[in-house]
């Protein structure tokens, strides 16, 4: 493991020197099997941001998101970003509009934003389907990480971008481009945990690439939990439970008093 955690401009650093990576956690012990193992960057949204996930997240460089349609005004926005960095976070996510992410980056919070497929504006390119297929898609995307490096943020996440477009995009900009279906050129490979660990909640992306069934052994661990709780039943249906060992003695001497004093 890293002994100490990376800054921006040791992010900024590695662009082009090697290839990052990065899931999106969802609890402590997530956060701290991902520090453990050596993951270079967290993504961990803001209601779920604590010090207890900052303490658990070790020595990764964590990105806070902050919700898009929870916050709106820039106002908002601000405040929920320095309330993320006072707890720890080393940037934070926005997908809100330039001015926002400006506002951000003017008060010197690193910002990392979102090209390609934006999963909450994604009713404007057509759905949860890859974007950048055509040229004038893909330079559409190109134009908003210019706008995105007008404007001062850190990074892009670049989703669901043929990799040829996502390699040209990345080597051509100082921002992170953090990919997620974005094929082998980004500078980091970013992937949830849920997919990872192969417990996925609803579609799984083509991108996911499932490393353990921790779906099968939820269920396994579920079904061991109901029987438990069944023998439990039993044992006090039957008078198993409690048995002396689960009970407190009282000396006889000290009971006989007792009841004398019920009299």
């Amino acid at each position: 493991m890293r002994s100490t955690r990376p800054t921006v401009a040791d992010i900024r650093a590695l662009k082009g020197e090697r290839t990052l990576t990065m899931l999106y956690v969802e609890t402590p012990e997530e956060a701290e099997a991902a520090a453990e193992a050596g993951i270079d960057m967290l993504s961990i949204i803001d209601p779920l941001w604590t010090p207890a996930m900052r303490e658990a997240a070790g020595d990764c460089f964590v990105q806070v998101g902050l919700l898009y349609g929870k916050l709106v005004t820039a106002e908002d926005y601000l405040r929920a970003a320095h309330r993320a960095m006072q707890d720890g976070g080393d940037c934070v996510y926005c997908a809100s509009s330039l001015n926002t992410i400006k506002a951000l980056a003017d008060d010197g919070i690193p910002v990392v934003s979102h090209v390609g497929l934006i999963p909450s504006k994604a009713t404007w390119t057509g759905g949860f389907k890859a974007v950048g297929k055509t040229s004038d898609s893909a330079l559409r995307i190109w134009q908003h990480v210019r706008a995105l490096e007008r404007v001062g943020a850190f990074g892009a996440e670049l989703e669901v971008v043929p990799d040829r477009v996502a390699a040209e995009i990345s080597k051509r900009t100082p921002l992170i481009m953090l990919g997620m279906g974005a094929g082998s050129g980004a500078d980091a490979q970013y992937l949830f945990a849920e997919d990872v660990l192969g417990c996925t909640r609803g579609h799984k992306p083509r991108h996911a690439k499932t490393y353990r069934d921790f779906a099968a052994e939820y269920e396994r661990l579920h079904k061991e939990r109901v029987s438990a709780f069944g023998e439990f039943r039993a044992d006090v249906e039957r008078g198993a439970y409690p048995a002396p060992e689960h009970s407190v003695a009282i000396k006889d001497d000290e009971f006989v008093s007792f009841m004398a004093g019920l009299k």
